[in-house]
């Protein structure tokens, strides 16, 4: 089994559960909001606001859409789909979702036990497409953020992932070389193409068990089997 002298994780669906702290979120400001007045069904809201937000970051990771525009957007057409269209409105849903998403501490299933014991057999580091101050704040709440040496955002590296440009100041933050780390992460675009264009080891977290053809050099479905890998 090789050696590293690094692991380079994803934060956002590998470590931190998404769906579900992203639903609590605004489940919390459909009721603030009243937003019941227009559709009375909060899963088909919430639908809604998860197929834009999916789109808007796909475009956001390209390049296509600003921070801004995927800030505000998403609302614009969550509300847009349930009959509202509310510029101001859709700016405050933003505004408020970014300070409250965040606080959620749902995780994937054992990431703190994982993490914690990687730690101390290895330096981790967060490499993510995520706004730097909604991240930091997901691992201080959570209580991942003791685990990593550091926390690389695209915002500061310049690029996204799949970007080489991100991989090469995540290595050069952790002060190692492309063969001496390995990413871990659950998009095969974003993670696991991207380390491979860096010249970067994966593994390819996959609890799906989706069958796609992906260069990773490992692959789990549950995050436990790393801890027979590393």
């Amino acid at each position: 089994m090789k050696r590293y002298d690094c692991l380079l994780f994803d934060l956002d669906r590998t470590l931190w559960d998404v769906e579900r702290n992203q639903k609590e979120a605004l489940r919390v400001l459909y009721d603030r909001y009243r937003l019941e007045r227009f559709c009375p069904d909060f899963d088909d809201c919430f639908g809604y606001y998860e197929t834009s937000n999916a789109r808007l970051w796909e475009e956001y990771r390209d390049g296509k859409v600003n921070r801004e525009t995927l800030r505000n957007a998403r609302f614009e057409e969550m509300l847009a789909a349930i009959g509202v269209h509310d510029t101001e409105l859709a700016r405050r849903l933003g505004d408020d979702y970014v300070r409250l998403a965040p606080t959620f501490t749902n995780l994937i299933p054992y990431a703190e036990k994982v993490v914690r014991e990687l730690s101390g057999r290895y330096p981790l580091y967060v490499v993510t497409n995520g706004f730097r101050e909604t991240q930091y704040i997901k691992l201080k709440e959570c209580g991942l953020y003791r685990y990593f040496r550091g926390v690389v955002c695209s915002e500061e590296a310049g690029a996204n992932k799949p970007s080489p440009v991100i991989f090469g100041y995540a290595l050069r933050a952790a002060g190692v070389g492309a063969d001496e780390a390995v990413m871990i992460g659950d998009d095969p675009q974003t993670d696991i193409l991207g380390a491979s264009n860096a010249g970067i080891d994966s593994v390819w977290f996959n609890p799906l068990g989706e069958v796609r053809e992906i260069d990773a050099t490992y692959e789990v479905s549950a995050l436990p089997e790393l801890l027979g890998i590393f």
